[in-house]
């Protein structure tokens, strides 16, 4: 493996983990704004 593709592989798992935590954060505020929603239900 080159030193090219190591470094293209940490920028993929930097990514990968930004994108995993934006996914937590939106489902986290869903789940929030359904149970407001089933409360005023």
């Amino acid at each position: 493996m080159s030193a090219s593709d190591l470094k293209r592989m940490k920028e993929l798992e930097a990514e990968h983990s930004k994108l995993k935590r934006m996914y937590a954060d939106l489902a986290m505020e869903n789940r929030a704004l359904k149970d407001l929603i089933d409360r005023k239900l």
